[in-house]
């Protein structure tokens, strides 16, 4: 496409869409339209939903707009809130009733939305029933199910290593560095055209080029999506089955999702586990109640219980103090952000403000889908916890 053209002028030979840079479509300001038209952008694969009844998402709607509480910029409604931070779609949940349901920015709750690296805890959902069936050992060396990565940083690693993010594999995830392992993902997943013929085409190749090794494994937590890649081709390995696929037979259609969902492709027809999964609002919301449910729906047990209750088990030492701005008491565990490894919340992150926060104690879910301008900052995080607690407590007490 012409990038020199103004971001929202209308392509001619597709009126119902602005003309995007091919390699900018899923940055400020054309992610607005973007995230929610991913099939338009990038090669994709069906995650059908199944022959299955859906699953009910009663309503007990209450008006919430004009509920008050601090954010990092000071006092605002929440109606202020869900309009300053580019919501897209919102929703809350209590006692697995639905009390409040928000369509911004376009969004319909038939159109699925891209939910960045919310993305990895679905992946993760799915790991955990294979896991649970003996098909993979957490404990065993990455190496086990994918040999092609002796000669690589994984080697040593133990699954579990990557499902925490505590493998010592060096990996820059810096968005804006040039030439960064993240620039090169990029390219890699399929989302972008040719940004340079001397990296990796596909997302495998990438993961066999990352040969260095920075710190002992298990040791230190370090965010990086290629370990949601490296999970998600042991998974491919150990059924012989593509992602997709699996998250369509293990979860989704169990699960009772009333539309299909879909994930983006690379150029070798991989599922992008780490960032490139696509579901509606209500959908993502009944993925919030499975597992608040303990992983069961319609009276089965879908998601294995102890996967849940594992994800808790978080070492906040070993967290450090990454994302010490919003998460002062964080952890991560099994691609799963921890609020607090006291509590019993945990959550599900994606860039540009994508959330899903999930207190069982409470039964009570927050989800956010977003087109933010920041991809990481942690004062919006810190204002979705704010929120979070104070619709929690308005559920509980109805002030």
């Amino acid at each position: 496409m012409n990038s020199s053209r103004q971001p929202w002028q209308r392509d001619p030979e597709n009126p119902g869409a602005p003309i995007i840079p091919r390699g900018e479509w899923d940055f400020p300001p054309y992610h607005r339209w973007t995230f929610q038209h991913v099939r338009e952008m990038a090669p994709t694969a069906q995650i059908w939903r199944g022959p299955g009844s859906v699953l009910p998402l009663p309503e007990r709607k209450r008006n919430i707009d004009g509920i008050v509480f601090e954010t990092r910029a000071g006092r605002r409604t929440m109606a202020q809130y869900l309009e300053e931070s580019a919501t897209d779609g919102f929703m809350v949940l209590s006692r697995g009733e639905v009390v409040a349901e928000r369509y911004m920015n376009g969004l319909k709750p038939y159109r699925q939305h891209l939910a960045m690296s919310v993305s990895k805890s679905v992946t993760s959902a799915v790991f955990g029933i294979l896991v649970h069936r003996g098909l993979i050992d957490p404990q065993a060396l990455v190496t086990k199910y994918l040999p092609e990565l002796e000669g690589t940083g994984y080697r040593g690693a133990t699954v579990q290593h990557v499902l925490d993010m505590t493998s010592g594999v060096y990996f820059d995830e810096t968005y804006t560095t040039p030439g960064s392992h993240m620039q090169k993902l990029g390219q890699a997943s399929g989302w972008f055209d040719v940004i340079d013929p001397a990296w990796p085409m596909t997302v495998w190749q990438l993961v066999l080029q990352l040969t260095e090794q920075e710190r002992p494994h298990g040791k230190a937590f370090q965010y990086r999506s290629i370990e949601t890649d490296v999970l998600a081709f042991i998974m491919q390995r150990a059924t012989g089955k593509h992602l997709a696929d699996l998250i369509s037979e293990e979860l989704w259609a169990p699960m009772g999702a009333e539309d299909d969902a879909y994930i983006t492709l690379d150029r070798g027809g991989f599922g992008l586990a780490d960032g490139g999964f696509n579901a509606t609002l209500r959908d993502f919301a009944r993925f919030a109640l499975l597992l608040l449910r303990g992983g069961k729906a319609h009276g089965r047990q879908i998601v294995p219980a102890a996967w849940i209750e594992a994800i808790r088990d978080a070492d906040h030492e070993i967290f450090g103090n990454k994302r010490q701005g919003a998460l002062p008491r964080g952890a991560y565990r099994n691609q799963f952000w921890i609020e607090d490894p006291d509590s019993r919340v945990f959550m599900c992150f994606g860039i540009f403000g994508q959330y899903i926060y999930m207190d069982p104690e409470s039964d009570f879910a927050m989800i956010k889908l977003s087109t933010d301008v920041d991809p990481v900052n942690d004062d919006r995080t810190a204002d979705m916890l704010a929120a979070a607690h104070r619709l929690r407590d308005f559920c509980k007490t109805g002030i």
